[in-house]
C-alpha cells in the first residue's frame, strides 16, 4: 500500500511533515528519495517541528548528520536524527561511511530520517518508511509513502 499526496506548497510540505510527526515514535526510520530540491529538508523540518526537537533543521549535506535533542517546553520526548547520505554516493565503500555515522547506537531512541538513503540503511531496522518527494515544474510536491514492513501501512491510515 502506497500513499500518494499532493502538497502546493512548501508550507503544505511542513505542514504535512508535522503531521506525520504524529506518527512517529522512537525507533522509526524514514528514507527520504527524490532530486534536488524536492523537499527533503522541508519535510524534515516539520517532522522535527511536530516532534518538537530543538535547533533549526537545515540539510545536513556538509555535516552528514546532525541531532536534534526533544524539548519538553516544546512536548518533544524524542530526538530527531537527521542525516544526508548524498555526498557518501562517491565514496568508495558508502556503507563503511554510513557506519562510521553510528546511525544504529541511536536508532532506537530516536526518529531517524535520512536523505539519500536508500541501500544503505535499510539494515538498521526491521520496518521503515520509504518517502519519495518529486518536485513539479508548478513548485508543487507529490510525496509517495511506502511502507517496508511492521506496523506502518496502519499508521498511514491516519494520513488518508
Amino acid at each position: 500500500m502506497t500513499l500518494t499526496v499532493t502538497l502546493p506548497t512548501v508550507e503544505d510540505t511542513h505542514a504535512f511533515g508535522r503531521r506525520l510527526a504524529g506518527l512517529l515514535r522512537a525507533g522509526d526510520l524514514l528514507l527520504l528519495t527524490g532530486p534536488l530540491g524536492a523537499g527533503k529538508t522541508a519535510l524534515t523540518q516539520g517532522i522535527g517541528a511536530g516532534l518538537g526537537v530543538l535547533g533549526d533543521i537545515t540539510s545536513p549535506t556538509f555535516v552528514i548528520a546532525r541531532v536534534h535533542r526533544p524539548d519538553p517546553a516544546r512536548g518533544g520526548t524524542v530526538a530527531l536524527v537527521h542525516a544526508d547520505a548524498y555526498r557518501l554516493g562517491d565514496a568508495g565503500d558508502p556503507r563503511a561511511e554510513i557506519d562510521d555515522l553510528d546511525l544504529d547506537a541511536s536508532v532506537d531512541d530516536s526518529v531517524t530520517v535520512v536523505e539519500w538513503g536508500a541501500g544503505l540503511v535499510e539494515q538498521l531496522v526491521d520496518a521503515h518508511l520509504r518517502v519519495r518527494l518529486d518536485r513539479r515544474e508548478d513548485d508543487t510536491r507529490l510525496v509517495e509513502l511506502e511502507p517496508v514492513g511492521g506496523d506502518w501501512a496502519r499508521r498511514l491510515e491516519a494520513l488518508r
